[in-house]
């Protein structure tokens, strides 16, 4: 049975943290920290076989080398009363094609229609390859003292390209109405269940969000029979990877909830319990899905990321407020995908060998010059190492990140500058609302001096180029309607700005000096983003280079056939300069040799938000003693 000590499962999500396809020490220390206040832990899924994974530096069971490893993870859970969930996947066709040495099968031969390799459809021999796979990953993992076995049903891996009607095109037993569709997925469940003692989980998709998938009525039906063959409880997610991947990772650009009434949906109908997942991330979630019945568990990822204790502060044996999770994807995801492992915009330590701040024995007095997330983040580290901390800041505690929510579907963005307003209240953190002068800074008994004044828009040599606008043009005061608007830079600040003026109706050309645009932008919002651009008819120049502005004409350059080709766009009602950051050091100078000081964030480098956060804990904490 699932006996859990809490409704609350750490959800499967990739970390990237392993060269050779075993645990080590970054993974034992990233499971530790989250596993104390939840009921259960499911790690990363594990690949099968080698052939098979998805990420390079993805977790196997494929072979019994990998056992002592999973051995030392569901000791160290087990030690916390923690029960661990093995995820078994296997990914078919959405094997990763990049992966020298991985192969695809399917219930198909037609590769996803998002791109990746053509797989070959399996025969009753592959097929049997398949269940033999998944019976002995689970018996190696039963080896390893897992609690559960967990299978992936769904988010467009093999076993849901069996049950998909848009994937499976199959004409065999296998093939065609929903009784042959799920032949193949149940033959793997009672191959499983017969060859183990422990439990099975199911996860599928509650829907794939696309009209001819998988959709809820059907999973319904899939989740009754899955009751009746045995399963101890449903997992309900949503997506697919290769049609709908925004719902497969929960993107903010999805709506919350969508998936938590999939899950309640399925309960009606089953005597098993549910579990919810997608989104969860705020104490009202919790209370929602509680108090309404949704679900018997809830299945938490990317919140236990920013926040390690989230589950811990909710059920109030941790004290302290909820760090959010933003759903941006941009480091859990962005991170996995680079190559980089697992990394979190909004809290430093994942991924990183970072400590925890501990409390100094020798207490001093620091200034920040910069109430943007570097200086708001080094604020509270001091705070909490033990230090006096004054923080200058002359407009708005947020600085220009103020701006990230407002281009559409980033609400989300705005609860990482809400947290950090709320604590340096809270903690009585003293700010001075004006622009720090020399003189406060050397005659207020400052041991030394953060300087986070971050960065501002970097200005091209274009001849005329006197009045422009930049990412303020966001603010409702400013928004345009029906113009004619020249956006000069591509890159994430400038296609986010065009995304936003679309919906006010204006017409938008940009001008990039590069071959592409977006770089830099997370690859989810980047692909959503270009679709409603292309959709609303956006005009993009890429190669092109502004150089002259006369009055309403721009006056433009590019290279074509060898020769410097000239081009004007003329009727132009507004001009926004998005042609990039620098940093912006107005003391430096000013302080040099008269008193000790240290660059934060943009102030330093220019990067994004996960690199000034990042960089205004690691500072903090250098500051120590």
């Amino acid at each position: 049975m699932l006996e859990l000590k809490n409704q609350f499962i750490l959800a499967p999500i990739k970390l990237g943290y392993s060269k050779d396809g075993k645990i080590n020490q970054r993974h034992l220390n990233f499971y530790e920290e989250r596993g104390e206040h939840l009921g259960a832990v499911t790690p990363e899924p594990f690949f099968l076989d080698k052939g098979l994974r998805e990420i390079p530096t993805q977790l196997g069971i494929d072979n019994d080398d990998k056992i002592p490893g999973l051995q030392k993870l569901t000791a160290l859970l087990h030690e916390q009363g923690t029960k661990v969930i093995a995820h078994l996947n296997h990914p078919g066709r959405m094997a990763n094609p990049k992966i020298p040495g991985n192969y695809h099968v399917s219930s198909t031969d037609k590769a996803c229609e998002n791109g990746g390799a053509t797989p070959e459809k399996l025969d009753t021999k592959g097929m049997q390859g398949v269940v033999n796979l998944f019976t002995k990953a689970a018996k190696r993992a039963e080896k390893a003292d897992f609690d559960f076995v967990e299978l992936q049903f769904g988010h467009g891996y093999l076993l849901a390209q069996f049950l998909s009607p848009q994937v499976n095109d199959r004409d065999d037993q296998y093939g065609g109405n929903f009784e042959n569709r799920i032949k193949f997925p149940i033959q793997v469940l009672e191959a499983v269940k017969n060859s183990v003692d422990i439990p099975v989980i199911a996860r599928l998709s509650g829907d794939e969000m696309i009209d001819d998938g998988i959709r809820l009525k059907d999973m319904v039906k899939f989740s009754k029979i899955l009751a009746n063959q045995g399963i101890e409880a449903i997992h309900v997610s949503a997506g697919t990877v290769c049609s709908t991947p925004p719902w497969y990772f929960q993107h903010m650009f999805v709506p919350k909830g969508k998936t938590w009434n999939m899950a309640s949906e399925i309960k009606k109908f089953v005597d098993v319990p549910v579990i919810a997942v997608g989104k969860i991330n705020a104490s009202e979630d919790i209370q929602k899905i509680r108090y309404e019945g949704m679900a018997d568990y809830m299945a938490i990822g990317r919140a236990l990321l920013a926040d390690p204790d989230f589950v811990g502060k909710y059920l109030q044996k941790v004290d302290g407020p909820f760090r959010p999770c933003l759903a941006c994807s941009e480091g859990c995801l962005g991170g996995v995908k680079g190559g980089k492992g697992l990394h979190c915009v909004v809290n430093p330590r994942v991924g990183e060998i970072l400590p925890e701040p501990e409390l100094t024995e020798d207490k001093k007095k620091y200034a920040i010059v910069g109430g943007g997330l570097a200086g708001m983040e080094a604020a509270l580290t001091l705070d909490t190492i033990g230090h006096d901390v004054v923080l200058y800041e002359k407009e708005k505690l947020g600085g220009q990140f103020n701006l990230a929510h407002l281009p559409p579907k980033k609400e989300s963005l705005k609860r990482i500058i809400d947290y950090y307003r709320e604590e340096i209240e809270n903690r009585n953190i003293e700010v001075h609302c004006e622009e720090a002068t020399r003189e406060d800074l050397m005659n207020n008994g400052f041991s030394k001096i953060i300087l986070a004044t971050g960065a501002v828009p970097a200005v091209p040599p274009i001849e005329g180029l006197d009045e422009y606008y930049w990412a303020d043009f966001l603010l409702e005061k400013n928004l345009p309607k029906d113009q004619r608007i020249l956006i000069i830079g591509g890159g994430l600040i400038g296609i986010e700005m065009a995304s936003k003026l679309t919906d006010n109706g204006n017409e938008v050309i940009i001008v990039e000096m590069l071959e592409s645009v977006a770089e830099g932008m997370e690859m989810i919002e980047k692909a959503l983003t270009m679709k409603k651009l292309k959709n609303n008819q956006v005009k993009i120049l890429t190669n092109h280079r502004v150089v002259k502005i006369k009055n309403t004409t721009a006056e433009l350059e590019v290279d074509e056939d060898e020769k410097i080709k000239t081009k004007k766009i003329e009727n132009i009602d507004n001009i926004i300069l998005a042609a990039g950051m620098k940093s912006y050091d107005p003391l430096s100078d000013e302080l040099e040799d008269q008193i000790d000081y240290q660059f934060a964030g943009d102030a330093k480098r220019v990067g994004k938000a996960q690199d000034a956060i990042r960089s205004g804990y690691e500072v903090a904490l250098s500051l120590r003693n």
